[in-house]
């Protein structure tokens, strides 16, 4: 009883939860007003999908006017990084009217679901899309286990 008593009164998860929720918060109000100042809201870059099953995972990243040389892949646990380069297109003496597209560096992380086989990490590139395949660690593979009868 006693010890259920002091969980209730500090419970350490609920501290976090309660950060977490905070730190949200604060991320929402400062994308609120970076609108409101004319930077629109942040988003990261580039976009990316990740797709899991039992094998693995494929990951899709929309890289539109990157080269497949100027992208770096690391995998280091279960983290994926893209780090690139998307070199300009104008060249000097070029006035534009419009630019919505960006060039410069850019760096992206993801945290994966499960450890992978980084020796086994595939990369194609394809009309702008690049597709990385991750295959999962054996031991990260689910078990079938067998019932067995007496």
């Amino acid at each position: 009883m006693l010890l259920r008593d002091i969980e209730r009164v500090f419970d350490p998860w609920r501290e976090f939860e309660r950060i977490e929720r905070e730190l949200r918060r604060m991320e929402k109000e400062m994308d609120r007003l970076l609108a409101e100042v004319g930077f629109g809201v942040r988003e990261e870059y580039p976009p990316v999908n990740l797709w899991t099953n039992e094998e693995g995972a494929i990951v899709t990243v929309e890289l539109p006017g990157v080269e497949p040389e100027d992208v770096d892949i690391t995998v280091v646990g279960r983290r994926l990084t893209l780090k690139g380069t998307r070199k300009p297109l104008a060249s000097d003496g070029v006035r534009f009217h419009l630019r919505e597209r960006w060039d410069g560096d850019f760096t992206r992380s993801i945290e994966l679901p499960f450890r992978v086989e980084p020796a086994k990490v595939e990369a194609k590139y394809r009309n702008g899309i690049l597709y990385i395949t991750l295959p999962r660690a054996e031991e990260e593979k689910p078990k079938k286990i067998t019932v067995q009868t007496s």
